[in-house]
Parts: C-alpha cells; structure tokens; sequence
C-alpha cells in the first residue's frame, strides 16, 4: 500500500490547494449575509471568480485522484491520509493569510503527523 502514497498526497494536496485557492476568491468577495437578496449578486460573484474556479477545478482532479486511489487502497489506509490536508491548510493558512497558528494548534498538527506516520507504518 505505500507504493500508493504519492497518490494518495497528490489528492491530499489538491483538495488542500482548492481550499487555499478558494479561501483567496472568497477574501476578494468579502463577507456577505445569506439572504434570498444575496443569492443571485453573491453567487455571481462566486461563479466569476478565477480563484474560486480555480478552486473547482483542483477539487475535480483531487476527486478523481481519490476514486483511483479507493479503487487501489484500503479505505482505512487511505482516509486517515486525509489528515495531511489539515496540515498543509495550517502551514498556508499561516505563511500566505497570515493567520495566527499558535502553540495547541503547532501540537495538534505534530499529533496529526505523528498518527499519519503510524498508519503508513501498519500498511501491508
């Protein structure tokens, strides 16, 4: 099964991506109330945005990727790999929105890290 892992990180990464990418789109758009009024001028702004697209677009190979991967790997290898996604979002989150990512966050990640480890080390 760890043969499969850079499949398996490519999807990861991806999805992790068209979360970055989108949470970039979304900060153009700006916060907004959701409303029946909204709905039609927010969902163009939505719908036009490069980023946002862009977005979609990375979620469609990543879920591609993962059916190729489900079809090859264990389910209960493969879905805690997802964990990694957590990771890369934070380390993003971080150094390209400049949110704050403090101490419990840092151990919560080193936790995440630490179980990935464990489970690619259990694989057949």
């Amino acid at each position: 099964m760890n043969r499969y892992i850079p499949l398996i990180l490519a999807g990861v990464f991806l999805n992790a991506a068209a979360q970055i990418v989108i949470k970039k789109g979304m900060m153009q758009i700006g916060t907004f109330a959701f409303s029946l009024k909204n709905m039609v001028p927010v969902g163009i702004k939505v719908a036009s945005s490069p980023f946002v697209i862009l977005g979609i677009m990375f979620y469609v190979i990543s879920l591609v990727l993962w059916l190729m991967v489900l079809s090859r790997v264990d389910v209960s290898y493969a879905y805690p790999m997802l964990s990694v996604g957590y990771i890369v979002a934070a380390l993003f989150g971080k150094y390209i929105f400049n949110e704050p990512v403090g101490p419990v966050r840092w151990a919560g990640i080193i936790i995440i890290c630490i179980g990935v480890y464990l489970i690619t080390r259990s694989a057949t």
